[in-house]
């Protein structure tokens, strides 16, 4: 499967991205199949580091070779999806114990409504509720070092 990680600088060799703030599922270095949102968060990042360069760099996963390890699929952003999320971005040492973890992203508008959760504005589930009416990107996280064998570097292009 070919996957797109959308940054501003090239990234031949992934590695895991640890931060202080809190991730969707947690330290990883994060991919999407989707092109076009690759490009869009390539843009954004570019922008928020002041550089002049938005950049795609394409991997190809083997995913055969991910079959042993630790893999979590969320098809929806159901009540599972959103306590891992909030598990994570609340606690930026959190570990669930999965390799790779696949789902939803929690963008913005997706954030915010998390926000409201965590803050105790609104329920859990009429978060899921209300997050059924948005669409909703993909994005695959690879949170260990065994999972990042997985994943071969293909090309790079920078985004106009």
């Amino acid at each position: 499967m070919i996957l797109y990680h959308g940054s501003d600088i090239k990234v031949t060799k992934p590695k895991i991205i640890i931060t202080d703030k809190g991730r969707d599922f947690g330290p990883a270095f994060y991919l999407t199949p989707i092109k076009e949102q690759a490009e869009r968060m390539a843009k954004r990042k570019s922008k928020l580091n002041k550089s002049k360069h938005a950049i795609i760099s394409v991997f190809e996963w083997d995913e055969k070779a991910s079959l042993k390890l630790k893999f979590k699929k969320f098809k929806d952003a159901d009540l599972e999806w959103l306590d891992m999320i909030i598990s994570c971005r609340t606690n930026p040492s959190f570990k669930h114990g999965f390799d790779i973890v696949e789902g939803k992203i929690a963008d913005d508008s997706v954030g915010e409504t998390i926000l409201f959760v965590i803050d105790g504005v609104i329920k859990k589930e009429d978060a899921i509720d209300r997050l059924k009416f948005q669409k909703i990107n993909a994005q695959i996280a690879f949170c260990s070092e065994e999972s990042l064998k997985c994943l071969k570097f293909v090309t790079s292009y920078e985004v106009k």
